[in-house]
């Protein structure tokens, strides 16, 4: 007899709560169990590059860029792949072949093989499974749950990596202490299985409307031009770029400034990440909120300050205990602003867009808001190892500030008070059958 594992919601819960939908209830769970694992990779992947291989700032800078690269060369054509294709195998793959490659860590440490170029092909697998299962991910959410409660999910989605992001570090320090990073990556290959298996469970309804006979680069030009056509999106994709930017040249070297200016074990750096998850859960439960209060536009500015303000705590503090705490409450302080960016981008773009054109504009915009990213972990890396590795970190908050100036002076941002309504394609997309996952 097969059993399967089926979640079930809370009696208590009102009805028409989100979690009370057994697909949502499912792709959240799977969430929870990946957010986990996620935070293990996190932890496990830098320091193993930090204390075991004992890497630059620049091959720091460098291992952030070449999990960037797939982003550039495949998000483009992903996206059309994606709309000729059901999105739910192509998530739940991708879990299965992250797990994959955080098994091939430990696997060399143990040969004698494990080495910086190592790590730069495990980084470059990671990215490539995010930008094509990452941009399917978003586009599941969209089948499961109804457009105009997008920002509620997204919420309740960050609400998932919050409590993974207050256990998890802390666990993931502990288990870094006792058995090393590359032994600790086999707890997230396990984690992203799990997440896999729940994936396989959820029923939903696959709208795959793109013609068949369209040629490939007809399709790709299709999504461009549809983006390009959406004033909205553009300014998302060009404010998005900028904030990467900052993201990752703070990104190459907090876990540096951590073990090497403040001195901090891998365990300690484990517990400060804490402040995260801690940062996650005041984004999660507040977020929604403030976004209906002010509107999803100027909910998205204050969450470009609250991250500047983040990353300028540690770039000034002196060393010793108080540099210690700025360090957390950066951590704590970024993640909060995380959610309040992401939750409204994320509903932003997908609410203006029609079902039939998610998957190009998903990469399309994921293509765009990060081709800045990668030249930003590179000077984040150059300007932590000739410069100092604070100097990367006021970078990000200064470049922050001019963002949140520049994007308070745009009427289209300041004044997106709701969600809009779908944009028409110019040429609309032959029907297709409607197919179940």
């Amino acid at each position: 007899m097969r059993l399967r594992w089926r979640p079930r919601a809370p009696w208590f819960l009102p009805a028409g709560d989100l979690w009370r939908d057994p697909a949502y209830l499912r792709l959240w769970s799977s969430i929870l169990a990946s957010s986990f694992g996620n935070q293990v990779m996190m932890l496990a992947l830098p320091l193993t590059a930090a204390v075991l291989l004992q890497a630059t700032p620049t091959q720091m800078g460098l291992l952030t860029a070449i999990e960037l690269l797939p982003f550039l060369l495949l998000s483009l054509p992903s996206g059309v792949w994606l709309d000729r294709v059901r999105k739910l195998p192509v998530y739940a793959g991708g879990e299965l072949l992250l797990a994959s490659a955080a098994l091939s860590v430990p696997l060399a440490w143990w040969m004698g093989w494990l080495s910086m170029p190592w790590l730069y092909l495990v980084g470059f697998v990671i990215g490539a499974v995010h930008t094509v299962a990452g941009s399917a991910a978003q586009i599941v959410l969209t089948q499961v749950v109804p457009r105009s409660r997008l920002v509620e999910a997204h919420a309740r989605n960050a609400l998932a990596s919050s409590g993974a992001e207050v256990a998890g570090p802390g666990l993931a320090g502990l288990l870094i202490r006792l058995f090393g990073a590359p032994l600790t990556l086999v707890v997230d290959a396990v984690l992203l299985i799990g997440s896999a298996l729940i994936l396989r469970g959820i029923r939903i309804h696959d709208d795959a409307r793109t013609r068949s006979g369209v040629a490939f680069w007809d399709a790709l030009r299709e999504g461009l031009r549809f983006v390009a056509g959406q004033r909205l999106l553009v300014t998302l994709a060009a404010l998005m770029g900028v904030w990467q930017m900052a993201h990752y040249a703070a990104l190459t070297v907090q876990i540096l400034v951590a073990t090497r200016t403040l001195g901090l074990t891998e365990q300690q750096v484990g517990l400060a990440f804490t402040g995260m998850g801690l940062g996650t859960i005041v984004g999660s439960v507040w977020g929604r909120a403030l976004s209906a209060r002010i509107g999803p536009g100027p909910c998205l500015v204050v969450g470009y300050a609250v991250c500047g303000v983040g990353w300028l705590l540690p770039a000034v503090a002196p060393p010793g205990p108080v540099g210690v705490a700025a360090f957390a409450l950066m951590l704590m302080l970024f993640a909060s602003g995380a959610v309040l960016v992401f939750i409204n981008f994320l509903a932003l773009r997908q609410a203006v867009t029609p079902g039939p054109m998610l998957g190009r504009m998903t990469s399309t915009m994921r293509w765009l808001t990060l081709l800045a990213a990668g030249p930003g972990a590179l000077l984040g890396g150059w300007l932590g190892e000739h410069v100092g590795l604070r100097s990367a970190l006021l970078f990000a908050a200064l470049v922050s500030a001019l963002l949140v100036a520049a994007a308070w002076r745009l009427p289209i941002i300041r004044a997106l008070r709701e969600l809009p309504a779908p944009q028409e394609v110019a040429a609309p997309l032959d029907a297709a059958p409607e197919r179940r996952v």
